[in-house]
């Protein structure tokens, strides 16, 4: 009897250990990596991707016509390490049938933590802080020096109230935030009822924010939503942080309401592009804290997020039923 044909597998990065561990023991698969901590050169893609059956992809790897023309035909699953899947060409791919998972709920918690940690790390000024203990700053205890923004009484606005921006909200809470604004596509009453957040719109939200929580999806309608015009109906005391994707925000024009004092502060876990280059005009300003996208660096978080990859992967190409399939 003939044996049955391995399904080969592309993997384009190195991948926490439980997921790779899943993919390796599989006996129907011969898994391919590439075998770096560091994006892969878009020939050796092409390369690896060429005749795959499956690919488990990052969300630094760009999945579109072209590269699914070199797949081919054999391609039945792409399976990304993430939550967002706005790297992978969904059209194109729900056109030839190929299934696709992600990583949803699993960094939840992780991503909300990151959160509001550069929230107060960048509304109490602690990277500034630091940096005067270390170059000599620090003289004497003065009444005005170093002052930030508490969140006791403040109103929260947050652009989209979904999963992690519901998760962001409940950790604020216990601050003592007085009241929660956010805005997306349409009402989510039955979400809001917990936090008691209004439904408002993109400019009542900025103009009436203390502080403002970028956590929505990365959509044609999202690009760029953050922009000047956006900046300018926030208050001056303001303070801007986005964990979602950073073409959600237009830089040159959060530089310029950073740099003129429009709004007090910033703090990003995400940019365009990413990495940040190290002479970017938003690398120049004290107050704007920045971070390599973080969010769902935890050890646990990223292992969990690699198997749930792996197992959406094997499931797909046994023609079984995800742990987490995107409907396309």
């Amino acid at each position: 009897m003939k044996p049955a044909r391995l399904m080969k597998v592309f993997v384009t990065r190195r991948i926490p250990p439980e997921g790779w561990a899943a993919l390796a023991q599989a006996a129907d698969c011969e898994v391919e990596q590439w075998d770096s901590d560091e994006p892969i050169p878009s020939k050796e893609l092409e390369r690896g991707v060429a005749g795959a059956h499956g690919l488990l992809c990052l969300l630094s790897d760009s999945v579109d016509k072209r590269l699914l023309d070199i797949a081919g035909a054999n391609l039945k699953v792409i399976s990304t390490l993430s939550v967002g899947v706005d790297h992978l060409a969904l059209d194109e791919i729900k056109k030839r049938g190929i299934r696709v998972g992600y990583t949803p709920d699993v960094l939840t918690d992780a991503t909300a933590e990151l959160a509001v940690s550069l929230l107060l790390t960048t509304c109490r000024r602690l990277p500034e802080a630091i940096e005067e203990v270390k170059n000599g700053g620090w003289t004497s205890w003065k009444p005005l020096w170093m002052c930030g923004y508490g969140l006791t009484h403040s109103t929260v606005g947050i652009l989209g109230l979904g999963r992690i921006g519901q998760a962001i909200a409940r950790r604020l809470k216990p601050f003592g935030v007085q009241r929660f604004l956010y805005t997306g596509r349409q009402p989510k009453p039955q979400e809001a009822a917990e936090l008691q957040a209004e439904f408002v719109s993109t400019s009542q939200l900025a103009a009436e924010s203390d502080f403002i929580v970028v956590a929505c999806s990365l959509t044609p309608a999202t690009k760029g939503l953050c922009n000047k015009d956006f900046f300018q109906r926030m208050k001056k005391t303001a303070v801007f942080i986005n964990i979602s994707r950073g073409d959600v925000v237009n830089q040159e024009d959060l530089y310029q309401a950073l740099a003129s004092g429009q709004i007090a502060a910033a703090g990003l876990d995400v940019t365009t592009p990413e990495p940040l280059p190290t002479n970017h005009p938003l690398l120049t300003l004290k107050n704007c804290v920045i971070l390599p996208h973080i969010g769902s660096a935890t050890y646990k978080t990223r292992n969990t997020m690699s198997l749930l990859a792996a197992n959406n992967l094997l499931a797909g190409l046994r023609g079984e039923p995800m742990p987490s399939e995107l409907k396309l």
